[in-house]
Protein backbone atom coordinates (compact mmCIF):
# COMPACT_ATOMS: atom_id res chain seq x y z
CA UNK A 1 0.00 0.00 0.00
CA UNK A 2 3.35 1.99 0.58
CA UNK A 3 4.29 2.01 -2.74
CA UNK A 4 0.76 3.21 -3.96
CA UNK A 5 0.12 5.88 -2.04
CA UNK A 6 2.15 8.88 -4.14
CA UNK A 7 -0.05 7.76 -7.29
CA UNK A 8 -3.46 7.80 -5.08
CA UNK A 9 -2.51 11.31 -3.24
CA UNK A 10 -1.83 12.74 -6.81
CA UNK A 11 -4.61 11.03 -8.57
CA UNK A 12 -7.32 12.20 -5.93
CA UNK A 13 -5.98 15.62 -5.10
CA UNK A 14 -5.58 15.00 -1.63
CA UNK A 15 -4.12 17.77 0.55
CA UNK A 16 -3.23 15.61 3.83
CA UNK A 17 -3.18 11.89 4.68
CA UNK A 18 -3.47 11.07 8.13
CA UNK A 19 -2.55 7.27 8.53
CA UNK A 20 -3.39 4.79 11.80
CA UNK A 21 0.36 2.84 12.10
CA UNK A 22 -0.34 1.27 15.34
CA UNK A 23 -0.13 -2.19 13.99
CA UNK A 24 2.12 -1.35 11.39
CA UNK A 25 5.04 -3.44 12.80
CA UNK A 26 3.02 -7.01 12.34
CA UNK A 27 0.70 -6.25 14.64
CA UNK A 28 3.18 -5.23 16.75
CA UNK A 29 3.09 -1.37 17.54
CA UNK A 30 5.29 0.94 14.98
CA UNK A 31 9.17 1.09 14.06
CA UNK A 32 10.65 4.19 13.11
CA UNK A 33 11.19 2.69 9.70
CA UNK A 34 7.90 2.03 8.78
CA UNK A 35 7.17 5.63 10.40
CA UNK A 36 9.48 7.35 7.66
CA UNK A 37 8.76 5.15 4.63
CA UNK A 38 4.98 6.29 5.49
CA UNK A 39 6.18 10.28 5.76
CA UNK A 40 8.32 9.63 2.83
CA UNK A 41 5.09 8.52 0.53
CA UNK A 42 3.33 11.16 1.49
CA UNK A 43 1.79 10.65 4.83
CA UNK A 44 1.02 13.99 6.38
CA UNK A 45 0.20 12.29 9.85
CA UNK A 46 0.69 9.15 11.68
CA UNK A 47 -1.12 8.10 14.81
CA UNK A 48 -1.13 5.06 17.17
CA UNK A 49 -2.60 3.72 20.24
CA UNK A 50 -2.47 1.11 22.37
CA UNK A 51 0.32 -1.04 21.33
CA UNK A 52 2.93 2.54 21.01
CA UNK A 53 4.91 0.67 23.29
CA UNK A 54 5.73 -2.83 21.54
CA UNK A 55 8.33 -1.53 19.39
CA UNK A 56 11.36 0.48 21.70
CA UNK A 57 12.70 2.30 18.86
CA UNK A 58 9.51 4.26 18.13
CA UNK A 59 10.45 6.41 21.09
CA UNK A 60 12.66 9.04 19.47
CA UNK A 61 9.37 9.26 17.49
CA UNK A 62 7.17 9.96 19.95
CA UNK A 63 6.25 13.86 18.73
CA UNK A 64 4.70 11.94 16.18
CA UNK A 65 2.51 9.33 17.90
CA UNK A 66 1.72 9.73 21.68
CA UNK A 67 -2.21 9.74 22.69
CA UNK A 68 -2.70 12.81 23.95
CA UNK A 69 -4.70 11.56 27.25
CA UNK A 70 -1.35 10.01 28.68
CA UNK A 71 0.56 13.13 30.07
CA UNK A 72 0.76 16.67 29.65
CA UNK A 73 3.68 16.60 27.87
CA UNK A 74 2.57 13.98 25.77
CA UNK A 75 -0.29 15.78 25.06
CA UNK A 76 1.12 19.01 23.62
CA UNK A 77 3.09 17.08 21.53
CA UNK A 78 0.47 14.32 20.05
CA UNK A 79 -1.15 17.59 18.21
CA UNK A 80 0.19 17.73 14.83
CA UNK A 81 -0.03 20.80 12.37
CA UNK A 82 -0.90 19.67 9.22
CA UNK A 83 -0.46 22.77 6.00
CA UNK A 84 -2.05 22.30 3.19
CA UNK A 85 0.20 23.49 -0.14
CA UNK A 86 -2.46 22.71 -2.49
CA UNK A 87 -5.27 24.76 -2.08
CA UNK A 88 -2.97 27.25 0.75
CA UNK A 89 -6.24 27.86 2.73
CA UNK A 90 -4.52 27.60 6.24
CA UNK A 91 -3.72 24.61 8.81
CA UNK A 92 -5.25 21.80 10.06
CA UNK A 93 -4.80 19.62 13.36
CA UNK A 94 -4.52 16.46 13.77
CA UNK A 95 -4.57 14.39 17.07
CA UNK A 96 -5.49 11.09 18.53
CA UNK A 97 -7.23 10.05 22.17
CA UNK A 98 -6.67 6.91 23.26
CA UNK A 99 -10.07 5.85 24.98
CA UNK A 100 -10.07 3.45 28.48
CA UNK A 101 -12.34 0.72 28.27
CA UNK A 102 -10.76 -2.82 28.07
CA UNK A 103 -7.63 -0.86 26.72
CA UNK A 104 -3.84 -0.90 28.87
CA UNK A 105 -2.82 1.17 30.31
CA UNK A 106 -5.46 3.32 31.36
CA UNK A 107 -5.27 7.17 30.77
CA UNK A 108 -6.49 10.09 32.14
CA UNK A 109 -10.11 10.93 31.66
CA UNK A 110 -10.13 11.52 27.95
CA UNK A 111 -12.80 14.22 27.64
CA UNK A 112 -10.93 16.24 29.94
CA UNK A 113 -7.86 15.87 28.52
CA UNK A 114 -9.12 16.00 24.43
CA UNK A 115 -11.46 19.30 25.53
CA UNK A 116 -8.77 21.35 26.30
CA UNK A 117 -6.34 20.45 23.91
CA UNK A 118 -9.44 21.23 21.24
CA UNK A 119 -10.08 24.75 22.69
CA UNK A 120 -6.50 25.34 22.38
CA UNK A 121 -6.33 24.14 18.84
CA UNK A 122 -9.63 26.49 17.97
CA UNK A 123 -7.36 29.48 18.25
CA UNK A 124 -5.81 28.23 15.41
CA UNK A 125 -8.17 26.49 13.45
CA UNK A 126 -11.38 25.09 13.29
CA UNK A 127 -9.79 22.20 10.99
CA UNK A 128 -9.37 19.78 13.45
CA UNK A 129 -9.81 15.72 13.07
CA UNK A 130 -9.74 13.47 15.65
CA UNK A 131 -8.38 9.81 16.25
CA UNK A 132 -10.39 7.93 18.36
CA UNK A 133 -8.43 5.16 19.26
CA UNK A 134 -10.32 2.60 20.87
CA UNK A 135 -12.43 -0.77 21.77
CA UNK A 136 -16.06 0.23 22.28
CA UNK A 137 -18.07 2.10 19.34
CA UNK A 138 -20.08 3.59 23.08
CA UNK A 139 -16.90 5.40 23.99
CA UNK A 140 -15.86 6.55 20.59
CA UNK A 141 -19.86 7.38 19.57
CA UNK A 142 -20.12 9.66 23.42
CA UNK A 143 -16.23 11.35 22.29
CA UNK A 144 -17.80 12.01 18.58
CA UNK A 145 -21.22 13.64 20.24
CA UNK A 146 -18.98 15.39 23.00
CA UNK A 147 -16.74 16.91 20.26
CA UNK A 148 -19.18 17.63 17.81
CA UNK A 149 -19.45 21.27 16.58
CA UNK A 150 -15.98 21.48 18.18
CA UNK A 151 -13.86 19.67 15.57
CA UNK A 152 -14.30 18.95 11.54
CA UNK A 153 -13.99 15.13 11.91
CA UNK A 154 -13.64 12.20 14.55
CA UNK A 155 -12.81 9.23 12.92
CA UNK A 156 -12.29 5.66 15.26
CA UNK A 157 -9.23 3.33 14.99
CA UNK A 158 -8.34 0.33 16.58
CA UNK A 159 -11.09 -2.72 16.01
CA UNK A 160 -9.28 -2.60 11.88
CA UNK A 161 -13.12 -3.86 11.03
CA UNK A 162 -14.57 -0.40 9.30
CA UNK A 163 -17.87 0.40 10.90
CA UNK A 164 -21.30 1.30 8.08
CA UNK A 165 -22.20 4.16 10.55
CA UNK A 166 -20.76 7.48 8.83
CA UNK A 167 -22.71 10.74 9.39
CA UNK A 168 -22.44 14.39 9.85
CA UNK A 169 -23.27 14.89 13.33
CA UNK A 170 -25.90 17.79 14.03
CA UNK A 171 -22.99 20.30 15.26
CA UNK A 172 -21.34 19.59 11.57
CA UNK A 173 -18.68 17.04 12.91
CA UNK A 174 -18.23 14.14 10.98
CA UNK A 175 -18.43 10.63 12.54
CA UNK A 176 -17.06 7.09 11.95
CA UNK A 177 -16.56 4.64 14.41
CA UNK A 178 -14.14 2.96 12.71
CA UNK A 179 -11.57 2.98 9.39
CA UNK A 180 -11.14 -0.05 9.03
CA UNK A 181 -7.45 -1.42 8.02
CA UNK A 182 -5.72 -2.05 4.95
CA UNK A 183 -4.48 -5.34 5.38
CA UNK A 184 -4.86 -8.91 3.81
CA UNK A 185 -8.72 -10.10 3.43
CA UNK A 186 -7.91 -13.62 4.25
CA UNK A 187 -6.63 -12.92 7.56
CA UNK A 188 -7.35 -12.17 10.91
CA UNK A 189 -7.27 -8.32 11.58
CA UNK A 190 -4.43 -8.81 9.15
CA UNK A 191 -3.04 -11.74 10.68
CA UNK A 192 -2.05 -14.84 9.28
CA UNK A 193 -4.85 -17.75 9.47
CA UNK A 194 -2.85 -20.82 11.47
CA UNK A 195 -4.57 -23.59 9.15
CA UNK A 196 -2.95 -26.98 11.40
Amino acid sequence: MIGRLPQLKEKQALDFIIVNGENAAGGRGITGKITIELLRAGVSVVTTGDHIWDQKDIIKFLVLNRACCATELSRRRAWQRINRPRNGEGQSRCGQCTRRTFMQPILENPFRAVEATVMKMREETTNIIVDAHGETTSEKIALGRFLDGKVSAVIGTHTHVQTADEQIFPGGTAFMCDAGMCGPVNSILGARLNRS
